[in-house]
């Protein structure tokens, strides 16, 4: 059985490099991206303005947020900070196990 990971459904911002998002599975929560963004220089300079920061939208290509420059975030990143809830595994990983 595949399992859909929750993705963003809506953001709204809520104050100083803080946004509320919503996902698929109904979580709904605020994050805070202060220190994601302040004095981190480069793409995120931008999102350092308070106006340029409220221009979050979902993204084009579903699932998470962006802004017009290009910077995105990690929908799975972000749902651990809202829930704290542990990341996801990929397919990929495996275990081990002492028997």
């Amino acid at each position: 059985m595949m399992h859909t990971l929750p993705r963003v459904t809506a953001v709204k911002p809520t104050g100083d490099y803080r946004l509320q998002l919503t996902y698929t599975d109904g979580v709904r929560g605020e994050v805070d991206l202060r220190e994601w963004i302040v004095n981190q220089g480069g793409v995120f300079t931008a999102l350092e303005d308070p106006n340029y920061f409220r221009q979050v939208r979902l993204s084009k290509t579903g699932g998470t947020i962006e802004w017009p420059n290009g910077v995105d975030f990690c929908p799975d990143v972000l749902y651990h900070s809202i829930t704290g809830k542990p990341y996801p595994s990929t397919p990929n990983e495996t275990t081990t196990s002492k028997a």
